[in-house]
């Protein structure tokens, strides 16, 4: 396969769902990224509980600085709707100066979340691309302020592409939240919760446009010791659940 075509995957802004990083060379531009999603018995970050529809824009600020900004809005199953804002920073410490290789970063955000409360995250973000290959994997502290929250939740993701013919790369994706619950017995939000499922991303060849797609069940892995009604359960019973996610990204180039 001629370089040329091949390397247009690595223009992309996002080829995952939930492990989000700095932009490699190739893709330093600005993009506008469209996201929806269905979910049952999910909460924020792997979901929402209903059907949720996002917009947002990415792009490069210079010497290996990104802007990742979201806004959303989701209609729940309840009836009810709510809306959701995050705006992050992202900086790469290691590599980042070639589109192919190892890239190692962080960086600093802000969320409203579609309970409306205000979180700041920060994330180590590490990234391998190549021709054949796309991995990503973040670790993500959140802080929200809210009196019934966990004083910091730990949330990691881990993402793995490989590509099957021309530009189509499949693979799975995996989330962890609320990863304290695994030592912690009181765990304010439920209990630690894993997202797995497959994960596809497609990018036509001479097209600005890039799509991504995963879907999988939400398992709770531990149960906390305190009560649904002791508990900061953000939208939902404690069940496990399920989650579609996709998106579709336009290159400004």
């Amino acid at each position: 396969m001629d370089r040329d075509i091949a390397g247009a995957s690595l223009t992309q802004p996002q080829p995952f769902l939930y492990t989000i990083n700095g932009l490699n060379p190739a893709a330093r531009h600005w993009s506008l990224n469209y996201s929806g999603g269905y979910g049952q018995y999910t909460v924020t970050p792997l979901g929402f509980d209903g059907v949720d529809q996002n917009m947002g824009v990415k792009g490069y600020l210079g010497n290996r600085f990104s802007l990742l900004a979201n806004m959303g809005v989701g209609f729940g199953s309840r009836g009810n709707t709510q809306t959701y804002q995050q705006a992050e920073v992202f900086k790469d410490f290691i590599g980042g100066n070639s589109p192919t290789g190892f890239r190692f970063g962080t960086s600093l955000g802000v969320i409203r979340e579609f309970s409306n409360d205000v979180v700041l995250l920060s994330r180590f973000n590490a990234a391998f691309e190549n021709l054949a290959w796309k991995i990503g994997a973040n670790a993500r502290i959140e802080k929200a302020f809210a009196t019934d929250r966990d004083e910091f939740d730990l949330i990691s993701s881990f993402g793995i592409l490989r590509r099957i013919k021309g530009q189509l790369f499949g693979g799975v994706e995996a989330v962890g939240q609320d990863l304290e619950g695994l030592w912690e017995t009181d765990e304010a939000e439920g209990g630690a919760k894993v997202l797995i499922g497959p994960s596809l991303n497609y990018v036509p060849i001479g097209s600005r446009l890039s799509f991504s797609l995963n879907a999988g069940p939400i398992l709770y892995v531990t149960h906390s010791s305190l009560t649904p009604n002791d508990s900061a359960v953000r939208e939902l019973p404690l069940s496990d659940g399920f989650t579609i996610k996709f998106n579709a990204g336009f290159n400004f180039l």
